[in-house]
């Protein structure tokens, strides 16, 4: 009955007195109360809970928990011969909440307490054999405390779980939905007019009137100590007996001085703590540090060598031992010495019988990185022999190596780039049939020094070279242009489209005068392609960009330079020309680089005569159409014009058959051993910098070729931005040992891993 749990709590909770009036709510609810009490005479409640001639018993205990009270229910499942099931209640007892608030957990436990004592009290009552005693409750925290050891619960939680075991030991206890769980009826109440209409209290829940099968199953109980609460913490205790003495972790130290300071600082305290000894409070003097790298040698030499125990016992060396053959002996200090034979000279005593130490060891890394940084950045040699001058590391000269390949600012020094596998020629230097300046690639030369009129008194200003190189038949095309600005730019290619054609590809490299060009005739078109024409807004030029930096990507267009450049340089020598004079001469070294042969020449007088780039060039009208093929026609049956036709078709024959079986070699980068990958770290190299004002930068992206899939260009991470580079102006920072691997890349911490 809910009224009596409200009434009783409320009224200690408010501290009212006998003769105080109650308050309204609570008066209101005792009325209730007290009028629904008649209703008890109409309750009737059968004696009986077990069925005629019942061939099996058992007891079914149900507890529940609210936040008022808490309580638990048994009934009687007896089943007769024939298999017909009988569900009795026949005892119930609730208690009223701690005014005290708790957790639901712990009055759940509450609950099931007094389910175990009314399991007992009615096993002690009945005089019939009960075949099975299940518990039901609907606390997943209760059945996962009943799992576990007494001892890993708190006190409270630890004393009740005790009793319950104690007393049902050998009983299940299951788990029951709330809403099918008789006992939540006790904790939260019900009226006295609903108590005799509710069968769920009267025989409990449906369920146990059938197979055992269609129960409800118990979900998986949290085991832990994690999940649970009310828990202990579980503290073990790993004692790890070494028979070296190892107090000293190297790995945390990555610099000689730290460690040999550290460890003095530790000896420092010991010998302030020794009773009769004057404290010391002063900076670390070399007395004290010499002390600390005794010690630090001590326990690398006590790790690294097992004979050190045999040689503080005297004993002598196994056979195979790598120190027999040095002649070792322990020093005053218990250090290992080489014994050697240069106990005649007079070198020191620190060369005559230096310390042995292993070069695996992490003291001996540290000390050769020591003196690398001492000896400004040394070179292998010079690091090994002055180490040896008073230590002995085995296998010394390999870690020389490595410390001088390992060193940040001396790989920053070398600055060795990649050079991937040179790659394959675009399609549109491949393309037989088409006419020549198709495809073109740009760049500029100069600048040049032009006088503004000729005799005394000229003044020189600066002029620059455009060269249009053809992709296909390597002719030239030369505008002298008079500054680097887009405008002046565009007019020259105005000019070139004008003589040569329009080209239908244009490659160059990232010149703030070519991508602003771009950008002016894009403007343009999205300005006026309304008033265009569709079929003429379609044969827009594409636009082609290399990556920044890399010239080896323009090597057509690098190599005209490079030729326009020998002729001028010995036509000029020291003369100032005007710009008409430099104009027409740039002219004719433009018919002359045109003239040049595109394959080489042979011996064979019946051959015949070279073919050039002016075979292409001649005849060729700038509006003209596609014709058919006259390769295998008669010259009899051929008229003029297409005579002439075949001629430029025979060119394009010969180019097939001659020119483009001599680009079928790789003149350079003949093999690809290595690649870069992602999250390198890396160096932008910049020709007008010393190495180490080159910024440094991480790959976050690589772009494979499309054709055989190599990368040659990635964009890397800055701090100020993210920029794209070639391989040619990236520096990985790798020690050089591992560049020259074959079949390997670099990771992110700029290790070597096997590719797959």
């Amino acid at each position: 009955m809910p009224g009596s749990y409200n009434c009783e709590s409320r009224l200690w909770l408010q501290k009212l007195s006998w003769d105080d009036e109650l308050p309204v709510d609570i008066h209101q609810t005792w009325t209730e109360l007290v009028q629904g009490l008649p209703g008890l005479n109409s309750l009737r409640i059968p004696r009986r809970v077990i069925c005629d001639s019942a061939s099996r018993l058992e007891l079914h205990i149900f507890t529940d928990a609210s936040e008022r009270a808490y309580g638990s229910c048994v009934y009687v499942r007896s089943i007769n011969c024939e298999g017909e099931v009988s569900v009795h209640l026949l005892l119930a007892k609730s208690r009223v909440a701690p005014i005290k608030p708790t957790t639901i957990p712990r009055l759940e436990l509450c609950g099931a307490v007094v389910g175990a004592h009314l399991y007992e009290k009615a096993i002690a009552a009945l005089r019939l054999q009960v075949n099975q005693v299940i518990f039901w409750t609907d606390s997943m925290v209760v059945i996962g405390w009943l799992k576990m050891l007494p001892s890993k619960l708190q006190p409270f939680v630890r004393n009740r779980i005790a009793e319950i075991l104690d007393k049902t030991g050998h009983c299940t206890w299951r788990h029951v939905p709330s809403e099918e769980n008789p006992a939540d009826l006790i904790s939260r109440g019900v009226s006295i007019e609903s108590l005799q209409s509710l069968n769920l209290w009267w025989h409990g829940p449906d369920y146990l009137k059938r197979d055992p099968s269609h129960w409800p199953a118990t979900p998986t109980a949290p085991s832990t100590a994690g999940d649970l609460p009310e828990t202990r913490k579980e503290v073990t205790l790993i004692v790890n007996c070494e028979t070296q003495s190892k107090f000293i972790d190297f790995s945390r130290f990555s610099k000689l001085s730290r460690l040999q300071r550290t460890v003095a600082y530790v000896l420092r305290f010991i010998n302030n703590c020794k009773k009769g000894t004057m404290r010391t409070t002063s900076f670390l003097n070399a007395c004290e540090l010499d002390e600390a790298l005794i010690v630090i040698l001590k326990q690398s030499q006590m790790q690294s060598f097992p004979e050190y125990d045999l040689l503080m016992k005297n004993k002598d060396l196994p056979s195979k031992s790598p120190l027999i053959k040095f002649n070792v002996y322990l020093d005053d200090n218990n250090l290992i010495r080489v014994g050697g034979r240069l106990d005649n000279s007079e070198f020191s005593f620190e060369k005559k019988h230096p310390i042995i130490i292993q070069s695996t060891h992490l003291v001996t890394k540290l000390i050769f990185e020591y003196e690398h940084n001492k000896l400004m950045h040394a070179g292998p040699q010079l690091l090994l022999a002055t180490i040896r001058e008073t230590y002995w590391p085995i296998g010394g000269r390999n870690l020389a190596r490595k410390c001088y390949r390992q060193c940040v600012r001396c790989n920053r020094m070398k600055g060795k780039t990649f050079n991937p596998l040179m790659g394959n020629l675009p399609q549109q230097r491949l393309q037989p049939g088409g006419y020549p300046f198709d495809s073109v690639g740009v760049d500029y030369a100069g600048p040049m020094a032009v006088a503004n009129r000729t005799g005394r008194g000229c003044r020189l200003t600066k002029s620059y070279i455009a060269i249009f190189v053809c992709f296909t038949t390597k002719a030239v095309h030369l505008e002298l242009v008079g500054d680097l600005t887009s405008n002046n730019y565009l007019l020259a290619l105005r000019r070139f489209i004008s003589r040569r054609g329009k080209p239908s590809h244009i490659f160059s490299d990232n010149g703030t005068s070519f991508v602003g060009a771009v950008n002016e005739i894009s403007k343009f078109l999205k300005g006026n392609c309304d008033s265009l024409a569709s079929d003429i807004a379609q044969e827009s030029i594409n636009f082609h960009f290399i990556p920044a930096y890399s010239p080896n990507f323009g090597g057509l267009w690098e190599a005209g330079v490079k030729s326009v450049k020998f002729h001028l340089n010995r036509v000029l020598g020291n003369c100032n020309l005007t710009f008409e004079e430099l104009t027409t001469t740039l002219v004719q070294i433009e018919a002359i680089l045109n003239s040049r042969p595109l394959s080489p020449l042979s011996s064979d007088p019946a051959d015949l005569t070279p073919l050039t780039p002016g075979h292409f060039l001649i005849g060729r009208p700038l509006t003209a159409l596609p014709n058919s093929s006259y390769a295998d026609c008669p010259i009899s049956m051929l008229s003029r014009f297409q005579r002439i036709e075949q001629l430029r078709q025979h060119f394009w024959t010969r180019w097939s058959k001659e020119y483009i079986a001599e680009l079928q070699q790789r003149a350079k980068w003949h093999s690809c051993k290595y690649s870069l990958e992602v999250d390198t770290l890396v160096l932008l190299k910049e020709d007008g910098l010393p190495p180490l004002k080159w910024k440094l930068g991480r790959i976050v992206k690589v772009f494979p070729g499309a054709s055989d899939g190599i990368c040659r260009v990635a964009d890397i991470q800055t701090a100020n931005g993210i920029v794209r580079r070639s391989f040619s102006k990236i520096v990985p920072l790798l020690p050089e040992e591992d560049v020259s691997v074959e079949g390997r890349a670099f990771n992110a911490r700029g290790h070597v891993r096997d590719r797959e």
